[in-house]
């Protein structure tokens, strides 16, 4: 087991090799190439979870919610990127679990009631790059992209993000979402169709 790069050992990178190799990229290539990046970084990198490591970059997580109906999914808009993005960040000292950080996130940043789930489904991976700024050079997310569904449609803004929405399959366009969250979302509305 190796460090979260805080004088902490909470989560097993050998297990979270095991748990992200285990996810079905169905095609979609540039989740397969992400999950090929993600197991390089918890492979060869000392600190994979440390935002400060920013070479090659570091393991962060994000939470798809959705919609109690079923008909949407949270989005927030990111002061600092401004841009349209799933809540979520970087791991934390008391993060257990690696999907705790996306709940925790999730929570923070929409104030949103999650159901109870003791393993969310993994919906997608996407390595991808974040500008500099905050004394931060450019450096990489490796993303993890848990599903998760709401027990209230009740979100709200916090600090961190200027607008908190609720995102249907048909509004993508509007929100100029990325494919990698147009594609987990199709993963998450399709696991939950079949549950």
């Amino acid at each position: 087991m190796r460090s979260l790069g805080f004088g902490e050992d909470l989560i097993d990178t050998q297990e979270l090799a095991r748990f992200i190799s285990s996810f079905a990229a169905d095609g979609d290539l540039s989740a397969h190439k992400s999950r090929e990046l993600v197991l390089q970084l918890l492979e060869h990198t000392p600190a994979p979870y440390s935002r400060a490591q920013f070479l090659p970059g570091h393991i962060t997580c994000t939470g798809l919610v959705l919609h109690p109906a079923r008909e949407a999914f949270v989005l927030v808009h990111h002061r600092r990127l401004d841009r349209w993005l799933l809540p979520g960040g970087h791991v934390e000292p008391d993060d257990a679990e690696i999907w705790d950080t996306a709940r925790r996130e999730v929570i923070e940043e929409t104030g949103s009631v999650l159901v109870p789930d003791r393993h969310p489904l993994l919906v997608g991976i996407d390595v991808h790059g974040i500008p500099p700024g905050r004394r931060e050079p450019y450096h990489l997310h490796h993303d993890l992209i848990f599903g998760f569904r709401a027990a209230s449609a009740e979100v709200m803004p916090t600090e961190e993000v200027r607008r908190v929405v609720w995102c249907g399959l048909d509004e993508w366009d509007r929100y100029e979402l990325p494919i990698s969250i147009q594609l987990s979302a199709r993963r998450m509305f399709s696991s939950v169709a079949t549950s």
